[in-house]
């Protein structure tokens, strides 16, 4: 699913008739959960390890170096590498629903993959507040407060018609400044594809260990 979704933002990105990028996902209640618990239990060895966690790094660089903006429609809630996607957009535009928490220590890793698109957004000392508080959840007034929402809205309805006003100003901008605002915004970023491949390295080793497993089995069979 992510190699889907990294292939598929890198063709638009490149399409001459695509103008801006909408990022969204179905249902009203969760924008992205994050990590298949089954799929992480199921890891053996380093090499799938970092297989698996690059799958979140080759999407957060190929929105980093996609030409087009890209608009976040955040509509639910954003837990673990659901923030690096919130966070890796260019414009989010959220609902009060949109609930945000990096559970990636609860579960014996790190958000380490996600973490410089995080920390990029909202600072290092939010980032920090996110990474070690693992269970709470942040609400979206926090999170637009901290800059990783640029707006917030009471409904679906009024979102999606801010997403609409905001894509319709941006089609009829000029494509070339766009592009190169981008690079500004994403400027001090070139050496990511090497630094994301490290951090995923990182979380492919520790959900090898037997800390890490339990933790995952039993935050799975808490949630069941």
């Amino acid at each position: 699913m992510l190699e889907e979704l990294a292939k598929e933002i890198h063709f638009a990105g490149t399409h001459d008739d695509t103008k801006v990028i909408i990022l969204k996902s179905a249902g009203d209640r969760t924008f992205c959960a994050g990590a298949s618990f089954d799929e992480l239990i199921a890891i053996q060895t380093e090499a799938e390890g970092l297989s698996f966690f690059s799958g979140f790094a080759n999407v957060i660089n190929v929105m980093r170096k996609c030409p087009k903006f890209i608009i976040g429609r955040i509509q639910g809630k954003c837990i673990g590498g659901g923030v690096g996607m919130a966070a890796a957009v260019d414009y989010a535009i959220a609902t009060d629903k949109a609930e945000i928490k990096l559970s990636e220590l609860a579960v014996g890793i790190g958000p380490f993959v996600v973490g410089p698109a995080v920390e990029r957004k909202i600072g290092t000392a939010a980032f920090s507040a996110l990474s070690i508080d693992a269970a709470m959840w942040r609400n979206s007034e926090w999170a637009k407060k901290k800059g990783l929402f640029a707006e917030v809205h009471e409904s679906i309805e009024n979102m999606d018609e801010s997403i609409q006003r905001l894509a319709n100003t941006l089609a009829h901008s000029n494509p070339l400044a766009m592009t190169e605002l981008k690079k500004i915004f994403w400027h001090g970023t070139e050496h990511w594809d090497e630094l994301l491949k490290q951090r995923a390295a990182i979380s492919g080793t520790l959900v090898l260990s037997e800390y890490t497993k339990k933790a995952i089995e039993k935050f799975k069979a808490k949630m069941n």
